[in-house]
């Protein structure tokens, strides 16, 4: 990947943007990025072969975000970033040293795994290397991309938004979605007759930037989720990008109730104290 090619995968990514109705702010942030390596005088790959991330994170105008964003195109060649604004999220998967579309396809169905930060949980658990296929040298492989790929995640905790503003932004992508008010893309997985049918919403909201759409993965199809699951992902400024999966609960005292897949015990509180606020 040299400087060009990367400037030009950024502004991709900022004509998404624009498309799909993100804020200003937000395009600019990716132009004045792309900007910024196509004039570097030294090559990112070699910034970050000497440098490391602290030395992405000195070029001009880019933060944690960006510079997570170079890493994996010097890393991998591809933009998870650009992979999900197409509806493509999935093949992030796929492009990963170690694994390729078989195996990818593989994680995908027996452990219900669609991006990097759940590769990364049934890694570290030890259900990845029970599958076939994945003995110590590969899993040795993807323990090394994941680390580099998800470092600021391994270093801190990284803040959420709150589950008031992961439900309002929940509520207000399916009412708009319903409504046919939001921009759609057509994802190339799930959709043979290529049908501009994904819903895509960008906001910004309490210092956070959110991108809320459907989950296009393999298991929200097979289980006729597609319209029910809502991914939310979200990163504040400058940070590195995370999501959340909001769905409708099916079983145990939450079910019919919208909860954040991970935080379960955190939405039973929250639906407790909304009914003694309402019984008050």
């Amino acid at each position: 990947m040299t400087n060009a090619t990367i400037a030009l995968t950024f502004e991709r990514v900022a004509a998404l943007l624009e498309s799909q109705g993100a804020t200003p702010h937000r395009v600019r942030a990716w132009r004045e990025g792309a900007h910024a390596v196509r004039e570097s005088r030294r090559d990112v790959r070699d910034v970050f072969r000497d440098f490391g991330r602290t030395g992405l994170e000195a070029i001009p105008h880019i933060g944690p975000k960006l510079a997570s964003v170079l890493i994996e195109l010097v890393t991998t060649a591809h933009c998870s970033v650009l992979d999900r604004l197409r509806g493509e999220s999935v093949r992030v998967l796929e492009r990963l040293p170690g694994l390729g579309p078989c195996l990818a396809q593989r994680v995908q169905r027996e452990l219900g795994v669609s991006n990097l930060e759940e590769l990364d949980v049934v890694l570290r658990d030890g259900r990845l290397a029970e599958l076939p296929g994945f003995g110590p040298r590969r899993i040795a492989v993807l323990r090394d991309v994941l680390d580099a790929r998800l470092a600021p995640a391994h270093d801190q905790v990284s803040p959420q938004p709150s589950l008031d503003l992961l439900f309002e932004i929940d509520s207000e992508y399916r009412r708009e979605a319903a409504a046919h008010r939001l921009p759609t893309i057509a994802p190339r997985r799930f959709n043979p007759h290529n049908v501009s049918w994904l819903p895509v919403m960008h906001v910004e909201r309490d210092g956070w930037h959110l991108t809320a759409m459907y989950s296009n993965t393999g298991l929200a199809h097979q289980l006729g989720r597609t319209q029910d699951w809502v991914v939310i992902y979200f990163h504040e400024h400058g940070g590195a990008d995370a999501h959340a999966t909001v769905v409708t609960e099916r079983r145990g005292s939450l079910v019919g109730r919208r909860v954040v897949r991970g935080r379960e015990a955190e939405c039973l509180a929250y639906y407790s104290h909304a009914t003694e606020r309402v019984a008050s």
